[in-house]
């Protein structure tokens, strides 16, 4: 039984952190139609700035409580760097995919220099503020307080997000002109101004989902290339667009991986390939993308 609530948390951790960055690519996907493959730097961004945020923390001796709070704030400060970075994607707009995909693929090479002449070639930790929240006791097993905590705050972000969408008025022009932008253009809005927001929001979903795993994990050059991975898998399995999809394939791949780590650790990766490929083979849409014609 321990070992299944290990597996299960663990997991659920691991989605959790999947989800903000997924869904941040199928926000910009579903608006602007790119695959962003930077969305892995943001998040790498999002720890290293974790990391800087934490430093300035503890050398102000502010309370332990006040960690995850300024890791959510580091990475919303991460994320605005995307305003000015959504310029460079406006040259891409009207290019084929396969453009589209060597052109941010490129900028993540570009962001990883980037982050190994600021932060250095060596994975950086911060397991003290990990250890510091201790373990709290669920269903009789001890779970590390941390991860629950970044499980509901993912939880309270997604939430946040969706009442945006549906229920604000920037909300309804981000879905009107992910439907059709010729005819909210024609009403007046301005698609460039809404394009420069979503991307921003896209990447904000980033930076915090790497802020809040620095502190469980390590900040390191690689970690931007193999989370866009991840990232293109979960919003594959669970369809391009949907939002739906980014939570469902989030909890595949977060679970499918927790549980390899635990019983079969050599396959870890391959394990999520492997339901990927059978998802395109019998479902190619995703589990919640819808089906063309």
């Amino acid at each position: 039984m321990t070992g299944v609530m290990n597996i299960v948390f663990g997991g659920l951790f691991h989605a959790a952190v999947l989800f903000l960055v997924a869904s941040g690519l199928q926000l910009v996907f579903g608006v602007q139609k790119i695959i962003n493959l930077a969305c892995g730097s943001f998040y790498a961004l999002g720890a290293y700035f974790g990391i800087t945020a934490f430093n300035v923390a503890t050398s102000y001796g502010l309370p332990a409580t006040m960690f995850l709070p300024a890791l959510i704030i580091s990475g919303i400060v991460a994320g605005l760097i995307g305003i000015p970075i959504e310029r460079l994607f406006r040259t891409i707009y009207k290019r084929d995919e396969s453009y589209q995909l060597l052109f941010t693929f490129g900028l993540l090479l570009v962001f990883q220099d980037v982050f190994r002449f600021f932060w250095g070639g060596t994975p950086r930790t911060m397991d003290s503020a990990y250890l510091v929240y201790g373990k709290i006791n669920l269903f009789g097993v001890q779970m590390p307080t941390y991860n629950i905590l970044v499980i509901a705050a993912s939880v309270l972000i997604a939430l946040g997000m969706g009442h945006f969408l549906k229920h604000s008025a920037t909300g309804r022009i981000i879905r009107a002109i992910a439907e059709n932008r010729n005819m909210t253009e024609g009403l007046g809005v301005n698609a460039s101004k809404v394009f420069a927001l979503v991307f921003a929001a896209g990447c904000m979903l980033g930076t915090i989902g790497g802020a809040l795993v620095v502190p469980a994990s390590a900040a390191s050059l690689d970690m931007a290339a193999e989370l866009a991975i991840e990232s293109f898998a979960v919003i594959v399995i669970g369809g391009l667009g949907s939002m739906r999809g980014a939570l469902a394939g989030a909890l595949v791949v977060g679970l499918v991986r927790g549980a390899a780590i635990s019983w079969w650790p050599e396959v870890e990766l391959l394990a999520v390939y492997l339901i990927l490929v059978a998802v395109l083979v019998f479902r190619p849409a995703g589990l919640f993308g819808k089906r063309t014609v």
